[in-house]
């Protein structure tokens, strides 16, 4: 039996989980300005929703990468080439999208001790800050949808219209604590679209996970959660 990384089980769920958990936060967050001032304010206001919002959709694009790992693998198996630049343009957009996260969560952090006023004027100065690696990445968040979609397409993983929706994701904004509009909304349900029914079907054709898997995976994951909050 020959091994493929990430597998169906993994790439199926990931599919499915990554994408939903994406749309939900991106729905979370509508009804606020998208710019960093009135995300912090709408913070101070509703930390539990808005914290929860941006929790989702970073929940959702870490999930994402097992993914793009089985849907590159799919498309490389006729189109090699669309393959290796899709899926690798894509996972460095998904890493770009993280470290934005990562100083949203910083700045939540900010209001919570110093107040709004002081967590816009860092966030304000991280937007003058000369950044060079994350920065680079922009080309890859803007591009690796799109490729990876015509790659899906030309390959027939995807057909015409899944291909289209899932290429909607290369026009999403990046940034810190950039919120959400209707256009946002409309391209991450696009990512679902392309990638549930792709995910479905991966795991139907998985098999029945074995129950020590099932088994590691759950206490692994609650033992992660318990020692993350413990610091």
């Amino acid at each position: 039996m020959t091994f493929t990384f990430p597998g169906p089980w993994l790439g199926g769920v990931s599919l499915v989980v990554g994408p939903v958990l994406m749309l939900a936060g991106t729905l979370l967050r509508l009804g606020t300005p998208f710019f960093f001032p009135h995300q912090l304010a709408a913070y101070e206001r509703d930390p539990a929703l808005v914290g929860v919002a941006y929790a989702l959709v970073l929940a959702g694009l870490i999930a994402l990468w097992p993914g793009v790992a089985a849907v590159a693998a799919q498309v490389g198996a006729v189109r090699p080439g669309w393959a290796m630049w899709g899926g690798s343009l894509v996972m460095l957009g998904l890493f770009a999208r993280v470290f934005h996260h990562g100083v949203d969560t910083f700045a939540f952090a900010l209001v919570d001790s110093a107040g709004v006023a002081a967590a816009a004027q860092a966030v304000g100065s991280y937007y003058q800050y000369r950044e060079w690696v994350v920065a680079s990445l922009s080309a890859s968040v803007m591009l690796g949808w799109v490729v990876l979609a015509v790659g899906c397409y030309l390959s027939g993983v995807l057909r015409p219209l899944p291909a289209v929706a899932l290429a909607l994701m290369s026009a999403l904004m990046i940034g810190v604590l950039k919120g959400s509009t209707w256009a946002s909304a409309v391209q991450v349900t696009g990512l679902v679209v392309a990638f549930v029914p792709l995910g479905i079907r991966l795991l139907r054709g998985a098999g029945r996970p074995a129950w020590r898997s099932v088994t590691l995976i759950v206490l692994f994951a609650a033992g992660s959660i318990v020692l993350g909050q413990a610091g």
